[in-house]
C-alpha cells in the first residue's frame, strides 16, 4: 500500500491513470523485482487480491442497473454485438497463431473484447468531451460489456474444464445463469428496497455501509454454494443494491472501500508479472496491442454505424474503446487459477492492458483526422445514404421489445386477484429511485429522446465556485447568444428550477442543465472555464473581525449620516454600534444617525480593509 501511495502520487503528477501505477506498485515489490524474501506469503497476497475483485465488481453492479439495459438503445446492443462477435475471433485467430492452444486462445478473445470502464470514464473526463454525444453511447456500450463479462466469466470456465464446447451444456449453463439472476432480481427487488425504506431512520452511514457489505458478502457465500463463482454474488448484489433509492448514497460509502481494495487487486496483479518474460515475449506483446487497437476501432466504429449513428460519433467512439481493463485481468487470474491457460498469458494481457490504456488518450485525438480523411474520400452517395440512415433511424430500441413484453406479463399477472398486490409491491419497489429521479430532471426522458434524433442532446455543467457567472442573471450572461446551448433547467441542491428566466440569478455549485449539439457543448465548456477568476492565496485568508474607528477632530466623518459616510463601501464593514463620549452606546443604529466629535465607531468587516480606511481617516 505505501509503494501503491507513492507510485499512484507520480501517476497522478504526470496525469497518467492510477491504475497503472498500481500495476507498477506490484511489479516493484513483487517476488520477480525483490525476491521471495519480500513477499514470504504468496497465497495471502492472492487471497488479498481475491477480496479486492469482490468490491471492484460490487462497485460496478452499483452502477450498473438491470433497468439501464433497457435504456442504453440499439446502439449499444448492435455495437457491442459487433464488437464481441469480431475481437473474439479475431483473439482466437490471434492466439492460435502464436503457438496457443485453442482454451488458451478461446480465453484471449474474451479478453480482448471487455473495454475498461476505468480508464474509459477517466480518458473522456481528462480530455473535457464529457458533454459530447459519442460519451453517452460509450458508456451505454460499457453497461452492456459488463453483463456481457459477468457471462464470460460463468461459460469460459465450463468450457476449460471439459476442454471442448458441447452446445447443450453452454444452454444449461446460460440457462442455470439466467435463472439464477432472475430468482435473485426479482426477490431482491421485492424485499430490500422495503427493508430499507422501513429502517431509513436509523440508517446513518455507518449502519448502512456495513449492511451493504454484509449483503454483498452474504450474496458471495450464496453464489459460491450455488456454483458460480464469487464475483458473479458480488456483482448481482450490486446490482439489486443499485435499483434503490439509497443506491447513489451506498456508491458513495462504499468509493472509498473500492479505491482501498481495488488498488489491492491491481497491486497484486502486478506482483505476478515476471518482468523477464516480458522482455521475452516483446513480440506477442506488440501483435496483440495492434489486434486490441485496430480490432476495436474497426468493429466499434462498425456497430455503432450499423446501430443509427453518425460517421463521426461512430469514429469517436471506435477510437474511445481501445484498451482492455479489469474485466481482462479478472478473466485471466481464472484461467491462470484453473490452470487452462498458458502460464506467459497473464504478464503479456497485463502488459497489453497497460499500454493500450497509455496510448488511448493519444489514439482519441485520431478520431478527427480519419474523420476528415473519410469525409474528402467517401463519395457523395455514400455520405447521403450515412445521413438518411442516421435521420430515418427509429428511436425505438431493441430493448423496447423487452420492455413491452415484460409489461404486458406484468398487466397479465395484474389482473390475478392473488399476484395483484405482490405485483403493485415489486413494481412500486423497481421503478421507486427511476421516479424519483424523473421527477427531478429537467428534461423528460421521451423529450431528451426526440432531441437525439436532431443531434441536439442534453449536458450538465456545474458552476464553479469562483465563476465570474455567480451573482449574475441569466440576461446578463448572454449564455445562448455567445455559445449557442440553451439552458433548460438551473438545479440548485434540491431545488429544479425549469426553463428558467431571464431574471433568474446564477450561483456558485449551481448545476446548469443546457440543450445543444456537441460543437455548441464545448463552446459552452470554454465559456465556463474562462470564466474562472484567479485568485492569490492572500485574497482567500481575509481576517474577519471587530474593530472601533475613533473619529478624530478633524475627521471627514464628523456631522455626516452612516449612509452619507459610504463607511459601509469604503472600509468593507458594517455599522454595529456607536459609542458616545457620554458612554451613551446605540447598538445597531439607524443609516440616518450622524456621527459626532470623540465617537467611537464598533463595526465588523475585513481587518486590512477597516485598516486602511483609519488610516485614510488621520
Amino acid at each position: 500500500m505505501l509503494t501503491a501511495g507513492i507510485t499512484s502520487l507520480l501517476f497522478k503528477l504526470f496525469k497518467q491513470p492510477v491504475v497503472l501505477g498500481y500495476i507498477v506498485a506490484g511489479l516493484l515489490v513483487g517476488p520477480h523485482m525483490l525476491g521471495e524474501s519480500w513477499i514470504t506469503d504468496e497465497h495471502s497476497v492472492s487471497t488479498w487480491g481475491n477480496i479486492g475483485v469482490l468490491f471492484l465488481l460490487f462497485s460496478l453492479g452499483l452502477e450498473f442497473s438491470f433497468k439501464k439495459l433497457i435504456q442504453v438503445g440499439s446502439t449499444a446492443i448492435i455495437g457491442v454485438a459487433t464488437q464481441v462477435i469480431g475481437m473474439m475471433s479475431l483473439g482466437y485467430i490471434t492466439g492460435l497463431l502464436l503457438g496457443l492452444d485453442s482454451i488458451s486462445s478461446l480465453f484471449l478473445g474474451g479478453m480482448l473484447c471487455i473495454s475498461s470502464t476505468t480508464i474509459v470514464f477517466k480518458a473522456i473526463d481528462d480530455s473535457g468531451l464529457g458533454s459530447h454525444k459519442f460519451a453517452k453511447v460509450c458508456f451505454g456500450m460499457l453497461v452492456v460489456e459488463d453483463l456481457f463479462a459477468v457471462i464470460l466469466m460463468v461459460i469460459l470456465p465450463s468450457i476449460a474444464v471439459k476442454n471442448e464446447f458441447e452446445g447443450q451444456e453452454m444452454f444449461m449453463k446460460v440457462g442455470k445463469l439466467v435463472s439464477y439472476l432472475l430468482i435473485w432480481f426479482i426477490t431482491g427487488i421485492y424485499i430490500i428496497p422495503s427493508f430499507l425504506k422501513h429502517f431509513r431512520r436509523y440508517l446513518n452511514d455507518e449502519t448502512l455501509i456495513i449492511l451493504s457489505i454484509g449483503l454483498c458478502l452474504g450474496m458471495v457465500l450464496l453464489t459460491v454454494e450455488s456454483g458460480f463463482s464469487s464475483e458473479l454474488g458480488a456483482f448481482v448484489m450490486g446490482s439489486i443494491l443499485a435499483e434503490t433509492i439509497e443506491a447513489e448514497r451506498i456508491e458513495h460509502l462504499v468509493a472509498p472501500i473500492k479505491n482501498i481494495f481495488g488498488s489491492i487487486f491491481f497491486v497484486s496483479v502486478g506482483m505476478m508479472i515476471d518482468p523477464s518474460l516480458l522482455v521475452e515475449q516483446w513480440m506477442p506483446i506488440a501483435i496483440i496491442c495492434l489486434v486490441v487497437i485496430l480490432g476495436n476501432i474497426t468493429f466499434v466504429s462498425l456497430g455503432t454505424l450499423l446501430g443509427g449513428q453518425s460517421l463521426r460519433v461512430s469514429l469517436q467512439t471506435g477510437f474511445t474503446l481501445v484498451q482492455i481493463g479489469e474485466f481482462s485481468f479478472i478473466i485471466a487470474s481464472l484461467g491462470q487459477d484453473l490452470g487452462v491457460t498458458d502460464p506467459k498469458l497473464y504478464s503479456v494481457i497485463v502488459a497489453v492492458s497497460i499500454l493500450t490504456t497509455f496510448l488511448t488518450p493519444y489514439i482519441m485525438n485520431m478520431a478527427y483526422p480519419t474523420l476528415d480523411f473519410f469525409n474528402k474520400h467517401l463519395s457523395s452517395n455514400t455520405k447521403k445514404h450515412l445521413e438518411e440512415r442516421q435521420q430515418n433511424r427509429k428511436q425505438s430500441t431493441a430493448a423496447a421489445y423487452v420492455t413491452n413484453i415484460a409489461n404486458k406479463v406484468m398487466n397479465t399477472l395484474q389482473s390475478l386477484p392473488v399476484s395483484r398486490s405482490i405485483i403493485s409491491h415489486f413494481t412500486q419497489n423497481l421503478y421507486a429511485r427511476e421516479n424519483l429521479a424523473e421527477a427531478r430532471r429537467a428534461v423528460k426522458s421521451m423529450d431528451k429522446e426526440a432531441l437525439l434524433a436532431m443531434d441536439i442532446h442534453i449536458s450538465e455543467f456545474y458552476v464553479p465556485e469562483k465563476s465570474a457567472f455567480c451573482g449574475k442573471r441569466l440576461r446578463d450572461l448572454n449564455i445562448r447568444q455567445r455559445s449557442g446551448v440553451s439552458v433548460v433547467s438551473i438545479m440548485r441542491g434540491e431545488l429544479n428550477i425549469i426553463v428558467p428566466g431571464g431574471e433568474r440569478h446564477v450561483y456558485p455549485h449551481d448545476k446548469l442543465i443546457v440543450a445543444g449539439t456537441d460543437s455548441e457543448m464545448d463552446n459552452f465548456n470554454k465559456l465556463i472555464n474562462n470564466s474562472v477568476i484567479e485568485t492569490h492565496d492572500s485574497d482567500n485568508k481575509a481576517s474577519i473581525s471587530l474593530e472601533h474607528i475613533h473619529i478624530y477632530d478633524n475627521s471627514p466623518l464628523i456631522n455626516k449620516s452612516i449612509k452619507d459616510s459610504q463607511i459601509r463601501e469604503k472600509a468593507s464593514c458594517i455599522v454595529m454600534g456607536i459609542v458616545r463620549p457620554n458612554d451613551n452606546i446605540f447598538m445597531n443604529p439607524d443609516p440616518a444617525m450622524t456621527f459626532n466629535t470623540g465617537d467611537y465607531i464598533i463595526v465588523a468587516g475585513e481587518k486590512d480593509k477597516i485598516k486602511q480606511f483609519k488610516d485614510s481617516q488621520q
